[in-house]
């Protein structure tokens, strides 16, 4: 009988209850057997077994950093994955989070239509405190910080965009904008608001909104970024079976830049200028790296996500709605 062996596990980064594929040679595998896989010691659920690869859901309760594969009948372990372990819990995110200047996520609990939560913003330090930075808006939704460090949050109940301020208070910023959703500041101030009717806003610094483009209404949420070439990318879930990811040129020009993703949310750029895209889409869930010559490539697995943000340091952060994690850097 051949030797088992492994090659590749992809992709190297996860998080809880994400499906990660071993490549190998020679896994035994039968209908009454299926081979034991194990995550940082704890035994991984098999989801998919042939003689060549094999699929594992990552298991919970796993910490933070580096783990060990290890397959049966593998001699030594048969690879790593970076586990991406909780960073804040107890939230309801609906789009991205948001870091500051000094490294401070910034998250909501958004709550159901109308609903008036205890807090609408949280903010989360550095080493993992949370505290509570902001009460009173309802739904808040999306969070964008401008070039001068300011921090602004949309209530798609209300249709308004708010500055909130140092103290966490919140005063209205731009009003009449539907269900208001993402938010991208460009490098000059303008801020774009995407209604999920269909609308994407450009609003100047006085507050003063125009249509800027129309898309496809979505069933969720418009999630917003601006990339380096200024253009704004944006996402959107329908009820298609495939769904686009947008570049929308300064002038108005509106492209596609990937058609077939399958529920697209959050998104954000890196400090390389590297687009990362959330994928919702069961079976295929996690955090997408996107390029211009291939298709998207899967980098981190999760179920559920809805965000993603990078802080100063270049740390990964992914959202689903209850639970922020958080990935280092190495």
């Amino acid at each position: 009988m051949p030797a088992t062996s492994t090659s590749t596990i992809h992709p190297q980064r996860a998080i809880e209850g994400g499906r990660v594929d071993i490549e190998g040679t020679s896994f035994g595998t039968s209908r009454e057997l299926m081979p034991e896989v194990r995550v940082g010691g704890q035994r991984a659920r098999v989801v998919f077994a042939s003689t060549t690869r094999l699929g594992v859901i990552v298991p919970a309760g796993l910490d933070s950093g580096r783990a060990t594969v290890q397959v049966a009948a593998v001699d030594g372990p048969a690879g790593f994955v970076d586990i991406a372990a909780p960073f804040a819990t107890g939230l309801h995110q609906v789009d991205n989070p948001v870091f500051d200047r000094e490294g401070n996520l910034y998250v909501t609990y958004s709550g159901t239509r109308g609903q008036q939560v205890p807090v609408s913003i949280f903010r989360v330090r550095p080493n993992g405190t949370r505290e509570t930075f902001s009460s009173g808006i309802v739904n808040p939704t999306s969070l964008a910080v401008d070039p001068s460090g300011q921090l602004f949050v949309s209530s798609r109940f209300e249709g308004t965009v708010y500055k909130v301020k140092a103290d966490g208070s919140a005063e209205p910023f731009a009003h009449d904008l539907g269900v208001a959703c993402g938010l991208a500041f460009a490098p000059d101030g303008i801020l774009f608001v995407g209604d999920r009717s269909g609308t994407i806003f450009r609003v100047d610094p006085g507050g003063h909104a125009t249509t800027f483009a129309t898309l496809p209404a979505s069933v969720a949420a418009f999630h917003l970024a601006i990339g380096p070439d200024r253009s704004l990318y944006v996402t959107g879930p329908t009820l298609s079976s495939y769904d686009p990811l947008y570049r929308i040129d300064p002038d108005g020009t509106i492209t596609t830049a990937y058609a077939r993703f399958g529920r697209p949310q959050g998104l954000a750029f890196d400090a390389n200028g590297a687009l990362y895209v959330v994928e919702a889409l069961a079976g295929a869930s996690g955090l997408y790296r996107v390029s211009a010559e291939k298709d998207p490539e899967l980098v981190l697995a999760g179920p559920g996500l809805v965000g993603v943000a990078f802080d100063p340091g270049g740390n990964i952060v992914v959202a689903s709605n209850e639970t922020a994690y958080r990935l280092p850097v190495h």
